[in-house]
């Protein structure tokens, strides 16, 4: 995992070299910039597979690549459609040029992982970005010049005109831009042999199994975040029946209710468990940094990063890698608001839409919280295979009536594989289950008075059609503002539904 930035003129080396060093958290392994004839691409590494060999930018030839993210077929590939190639490392970034040259940005379409990243061959420039927008890409234009980098804050060194790199989509110098993945594209109007809910069990569980076995390709340290919740707790336990040994880490305050639960799993799975116990100066100590590697002041994002960021800082201390259980609710229906939905239609319309709009709220929460240690998060639950599976299901199965808990299926495929207190514990947001939320509140109402708030939010509203929902969001959006400009920030920013 790491970061990339580039240029589509070939003599900006230094300048692509100042936004790779500010991206240099994601990446302390080491780093590169290579102008070419007709671009400069730079990279900062954080080394997961072939640790001595994958120094980037990546030659072949007169082609180069930058890349960031991990591609889980890529010995599949090597053998299918590169058979016949000779390769001078064993990464997926070298597999990812390969098909390049060979399919053109068709090869996109065969990977299966999350990434973004850059080519530069025969005079022309080459992005993409991972379906979902697991990782980040963001792209504007400078006296006419394109150019690009994983996160707002190396981006804003050369321009103000910053947006966000569409999820599942690529762009040629050439050729313009091309979506070639939707949520609604791979949706199954009828899975095989799927009469009823039972039916639906297996499903989901080979769905899971088979994406999770897919991350645990790691040539350093692999752990999980084991929060107790029900998510958490599938991953973990796939993951240790292949990975003895696993670490697993959990955060929270003191009598925090994720504590508890997360070591009953720990204890039931045999995992190396770790656990940190914060409290509330500890939570305001990290939280100008939290907003500053975040990139947004969403309230709920923030919340929920403050325990990932010290659960990230944690977990670096012992491996590189951490699987999470990030999607699930997303696609089983866990959140609470959606309780409010009667009619599978309008239901499954949302689900869609929170699947899909995951690359600015909770994934860019997830990216940026790990990438500040230097750490890569997996996400099993969002495998294509598996959003494709889980959103094909009728949506008249997730519905949360007639006393039915959130994620009703999802507790049922894991009954009896799961501690019962797992299975039916009820569904706690993590800034919830961490003890962060309420705290987060309370200090808003003390710093921000009613005068401020009235005064911004008619100003937000006016500039940026956006509604401030709380004083929590103010506060959040006042540290901000000490790093980033309105206009880097808000035409990008994602707003969550869940708070």
């Amino acid at each position: 995992m790491c970061g990339i930035a580039g240029a589509d003129q070939g003599n900006s080396h230094q300048t692509v070299n100042d936004m790779v060093m500010q991206l240099k958290h994601r990446g302390p392994d080491g780093d590169g910039v290579m102008p070419t004839e007709d671009a400069t691409l730079g990279h900062t590494r954080l080394a997961i597979v072939d640790v001595a060999g994958g120094h980037q930018p990546l030659q072949d030839g007169d082609a180069w690549i930058a890349f960031n993210g991990e591609i889980y077929n890529y010995m599949d590939l090597r053998s299918s459609r590169l058979r016949d190639q000779r390769f001078d490392t064993r990464t997926d970034t070298e597999t990812v040029l390969r098909l390049y040259q060979r399919f053109g940005p068709k090869c996109v379409e065969m990977l299966n992982g999350m990434f973004a990243f850059a080519i530069s061959w025969r005079g022309e420039l080459f992005l993409a970005r991972d379906p979902l927008g697991i990782k980040p890409l963001y792209f504007g234009k400078k006296d006419g010049n394109l150019h690009f980098a994983s996160e707002v804050k190396a981006l804003s060194l050369v321009t103000d005109d910053i947006h966000e790199f569409p999820a599942g989509h690529w762009y040629h110098s050439m050729k313009g831009w091309q979506q070639y993945y939707s949520v609604e594209g791979t949706l199954q109007d009828e899975l095989p042999d799927m009469q009823n809910e039972n039916d639906a069990l297996q499903a989901i569980r080979n769905s899971l199994q088979d994406a999770v076995q897919k991350r645990l390709m790691s040539d350093v340290p692999l752990g999980t975040s084991l929060s107790g919740g029900l998510d958490s707790s599938i991953i973990a336990m796939i993951a240790s029946q292949d990975a003895p040994g696993l670490h697993s880490f959990v955060v929270g305050v003191e009598g925090g209710k994720d504590l508890e639960a997360a070591q009953l799993m720990a204890d039931t799975l045999g995992t190396d468990h770790h656990e940190y116990i914060y409290n509330e100066e500890d939570m305001l100590k990290v939280l100008p940094d939290v907003v500053y590697y975040l990139e947004s002041f969403d309230p709920a994002l923030v919340r929920s990063a403050i325990p990932n960021y010290m659960l990230a800082e944690m977990a670096s201390d012992y491996v590189k890698v951490m699987l999470t259980g990030e999607g699930a609710d997303e696609l089983y229906a866990g959140y609470s608001y959606l309780q409010r939905f009667e009619k599978p239609d309008d239901l499954q319309e949302e689900l869609v839409y929170i699947t899909e709009a995951l690359h600015n709220t909770n994934l860019q929460r997830g990216d940026r919280m790990s990438m500040a240690h230097g750490l890569e998060a997996r996400v099993p639950f969002l495998d294509v295979d598996s959003v494709s599976t889980a959103l094909s299901l009728p949506s008249e199965w997730k519905l949360q009536e007639n006393g039915r808990p959130a994620k009703a299926l999802l507790r049922r495929a894991y009954e009896g594989l799961l501690p019962d207190e797992i299975v039916y514990r009820p569904k706690m947001k993590f800034s919830k289950g961490a003890g962060s939320s309420d705290i987060l509140a309370e200090r808003a109402e003390e710093k921000v008075s009613d005068r401020e708030f009235k005064q911004e939010k008619e100003r937000l509203q006016h500039d940026w059609s956006y509604t401030l929902p709380n004083k929590e969001a103010l506060l959040y959006y006042k540290m901000l503002r000490e790093h980033y400009q309105d206009e880097w920030i808000m035409p990008n920013m994602g707003r969550s539904r869940s708070l």
